[in-house]
């Protein structure tokens, strides 16, 4: 059993995780912004700690995350606000890397998306501009430390039940890249599990190729 800690407890993407590695005899704990929302993570068989990452120091973040085993970045700011998504998805996102190495956490898996790097292509007057930055900034300060990092990058998001079947690095993204959040949280919990996955940058989508087998050709 391992000591997890997942950041944006209460997204979608992570209410299926907790809900994966709690069956799975994980101890989760999940980290919410809303204290409303701890009845929805707790049913998932988690632990629902109220703490706001957009607002916390490197040192209280790291205070939390003492104990556990691997860290999973899987909040975000919703968009809509350039300058809360900057704080959130860039600024909290590497405050909570530092504090997970100040932690002695040395696991970290982050949830990005398809296509994120320097070179996303997004125009500045496109909504999704401070969204891009904002991804492709904090990966890339992710794979420069020390921890034991894994980014995935799923492709467009949709609620469709899970398959366990994916595509790693898709050649045709014209072919479209719809990717089931529970097949997402799926690839999060098989990477916590595969030290193969340790310093790589997934890109995927849902495809024909069980998980498992998938990432351990990875």
């Amino acid at each position: 059993m391992s000591r997890i800690a997942i950041i944006g407890g209460h997204g979608k993407v992570a209410l299926h995780l907790s809900r994966i590695l709690s069956d799975e005899g994980h101890d989760v704990t999940s980290y919410i912004r809303n204290p409303d929302h701890v009845a929805d993570v707790t049913a998932t068989g988690a632990s629902a700690e109220v703490l706001d990452v957009e607002n916390s120091t490197t040192a209280e973040l790291a205070q939390a995350f003492k104990g556990h085993d691997a860290v999973v970045w899987s909040a975000g700011a919703g968009g809509g606000n350039p300058a809360r998504t900057y704080a959130v998805d860039r600024d909290a996102a590497i405050r909570s890397m530092d504090a997970a190495a100040e932690a002695g956490v040395r696991r970290y898996v982050m949830v990005s998306y398809i296509g994120a790097s320097k070179d996303h292509g997004v125009p500045s007057d496109n909504p999704f501009f401070a969204y891009a930055e904002a991804k492709a900034a904090a990966d890339e300060y992710l794979r420069g430390t020390d921890l034991d990092w894994t980014v995935l990058g799923p492709g467009t998001l949709t609620n469709e039940p899970a398959t366990g079947l994916i595509e790693l690095h898709p050649e045709d993204p014209g072919n479209g890249t719809q990717t089931s959040r529970a097949n997402v949280a799926l690839v999060t919990a098989a990477v916590l599990e595969l030290p193969v996955t340790i310093g790589k940058t997934i890109p995927f989508k849902d495809g024909t190729e069980d998980v498992v087998d998938a990432l351990t050709k990875e």
